[in-house]
């Protein structure tokens, strides 16, 4: 039985369902006996034994000093010291995680969880040409990116044609230190990465053409040869890019990784580190990740948004498929890309979605990915195999990396005079502004959990960028002239969106068009659940036998829904166990199969 209930009916109802959630999912410290500690963490220490575990350990910024001193003379190994965020991440036996955690200062323990790239192989392709064509960027115009500096926080990238000497500075955090080296990319991700953010496409006589060819490339290698990293040298990565942003010109961090969610956003410490980058100026872009479906079934998930994409101050990033159109109306969001809402908190992700699937762009020579993939290569003018097709929301990260590129050096060139740069805040209400309504096969516009504010639009985020004047106070109307709010893309209209979705509300209207004070900082973008009364969540909520949220939730624990009871830290789809203490290093345990990285 199907019953419609209308919407402040429908608002109450959400109400009761997301404070359950974050009820559940964040016991009290009474339930928690252990509370400063992680989900992860928390099950190994209660275990114990001698294994010893890379932990996270934030403390206070008096007493880190004291406690690096005293562990370390015990013999516990510190790999390495965050001193932006306070924390210190070391080596310890499980069974001494609990008297850590008693230790004075500390004021929480995160497991240094591996991290992953998020692309996936796919057989088909595009061309760079079609992506700018796609996105509205008229190559014509003179917009490369000169002058903008972007962050490649990956597996690192090859010094190829493509990239001629644009890559600006390079530097090793899989090693002990911080170590400044020669650019180099032996697994092969952050330069498809670093292509399809700034490529020439010189190999290829120009079909191959990243987003934003002018732009400056910083690479900070956090993953090894074999495509795995820790949080930990993610963590150390963004503080370097911080606080060297002026130094190494950084506008804009793009991160296409990460880990599922163990805590809270407000006390996981590579959330807090993207918080810090982005408090400091810094534009950060992040995968939302490719759990959307569980392959085994075929079935949407909901909730799994992963880590640091479900930091408030990221622009979080699905992955849309242009079905090798330059024609934006028939575009679809991939099934394999991550839904809201966030876990843990219940932000509203992804922010918006970008063409992911099926993108082609410089390959690494002697790579893993190269050497792994061979039937993904494509040839450049001369017949070489010199570039690779992926898929996934790493490259809709990247393709978003490069627009705001675009974005900052046109607004620059707009209002060349002395004036406050665009904020981050600023920089994600001009991306959400001006999307579009994305449709799915059957043309129902998608829920706002997939599709965030819609598809990614260049044409309209460039045209804002030419209009907004920083300069004017805040509180007041900030546009030098009139936009139109909408965008003709290969000859198709599309409307902006012309919404934010900002702290609780979904905010309508000229929003972007005055300067409000939360443009003017980089305040948190959000700081509670963010939904209002039009923010829909499927497109009912389905009565019956059971409340359908979405389709299904990803993670978590004790939560109920269908049929299937989520007890203790693993959730049961049907009846097979997808995250929580199966949570494997490598790979996402669906049922009995693995998700292609």
């Amino acid at each position: 039985m199907t019953t419609l209930i209308s919407r402040n009916s429908f608002r109450w109802w959400a109400a009761v369902l997301v404070a359950g959630m974050v009820a559940m999912v964040q016991p009290t410290q009474a339930q928690r006996p252990r509370a400063k500690m992680d989900k992860k963490v928390e099950s190994i220490s209660k275990k114990g034994g001698n294994a010893r575990t890379r932990v996270i350990v934030r403390t206070t910024a008096s007493d880190r000093p004291t406690l690096k001193n005293a562990w370390s003379r015990q013999g516990h190994k510190i790999r390495r010291e965050h001193r932006v965020l306070s924390a210190l991440t070391m080596e310890i036996p499980a069974r001494s995680i609990d008297a850590l955690s008693r230790a004075p200062g500390v004021l929480s323990i995160s497991i240094d969880a591996p991290v992953r790239p998020k692309q996936t192989t796919e057989l088909t392709w595009t061309s760079g040409t079609l992506l700018q064509q796609t996105l509205g960027v008229d190559p014509a115009s003179g917009s490369t990116g000169a002058g903008v500096g972007v962050a490649v926080i990956d597996s690192g990238i090859a010094p190829l044609p493509d990239f001629d000497t644009r890559i600006t500075a390079f530097y090793d955090f899989t090693t002990t230190g911080n170590n400044k080296t020669p650019p180099f990319d032996d697994y092969g991700h952050g330069t498809h990465v670093a292509g399809l953010i700034g490529g020439t496409g010189a190999a290829s006589g120009g079909l191959y053409t990243g987003v934003a060819p002018g732009v400056s490339l910083i690479g900070l290698k956090v993953l090894t040869g074999s495509g795995s990293g820790y949080t930990s040298d993610v963590i150390e990565a963004i503080e370097f890019a911080t606080i060297n942003k002026g130094a190494l010109g950084i506008d804009i961090i793009n991160l296409s990784l990460g880990h599922p969610p163990f805590e809270s956003a407000t006390t996981d410490p590579l959330v807090l580190a993207v918080q810090n980058a982005s408090a400091a100026g810094i534009v950060v872009i992040a995968s939302a990740g490719n759990y959307g479906i569980n392959p085994s079934t075929g079935t949407i998930g909901y909730g799994g948004i992963l880590v640091p994409g479900n930091a408030p101050s990221a622009i979080t990033v699905g992955a849309g498929n242009t079905m090798l159109t330059a024609d934006r109306s028939d575009d679809l969001v991939m099934a394999y890309s991550s839904r809201g809402p966030s876990w843990y908190d219940g932000y509203a992700k992804p922010d918006v979605v970008a063409p992911g699937h099926r993108l082609i762009a410089p390959a690494a020579p002697d790579s893993t990915l190269v050497a792994k993939y061979p039937n993904l290569l494509v040839p450049d003018e001369t017949g070489a195999l010199t570039y690779l097709r992926l898929s996934g929301t790493s490259m809709a990260t990247a393709v978003t990396s490069g627009t705001v590129a675009l974005l900052i050096e046109t607004s620059r060139a707009a209002f060349p005079t002395a004036r406050p740069e665009l904020t981050p805040n600023t920089v994600k209400a001009m991306l959400q502004f001006t999307a579009f309504t994305m449709h799915d096969e059957n043309l129902a516009p998608y829920n706002r959990l997939t599709q965030g504010s819609g598809g990614l639009n260049a044409d309209g985020a460039l045209t804002l960028a030419r209009a907004i004047d920083t300069s004017v106070p805040a509180g007041e109307w900030w546009l030098a002239w009139a936009v139109s709010p909408y965008s003709d893309i290969s000859g198709v209209l599309l409307t902006w969106a012309q919404n934010l979705i900002w702290g609780e509300n979904l905010i309508w209207g000229d929003s972007v068009y005055t300067h409000r004070s939360s443009f003017a900082s980089n305040v948190v973008w959000g700081d509670n659940i963010v939904w209002g009364e039009n923010v829909v969540w499927g497109e009912n909520l389905i009565w019956g036998d059971n409340v359908v949220w979405g389709d299904n939730l990803i993670w978590g624990d004790n939560i109920v829904w269908g049929e299937n009871v989520v007890w203790g830290d693993n959730l049961i789809w049907g009846e097979n166990v997808v995250w929580g203490e199966d949570y494997d290093d490598d790979n996402v345990v669906w049922g009995e199969n693995v998700l292609a990285q």
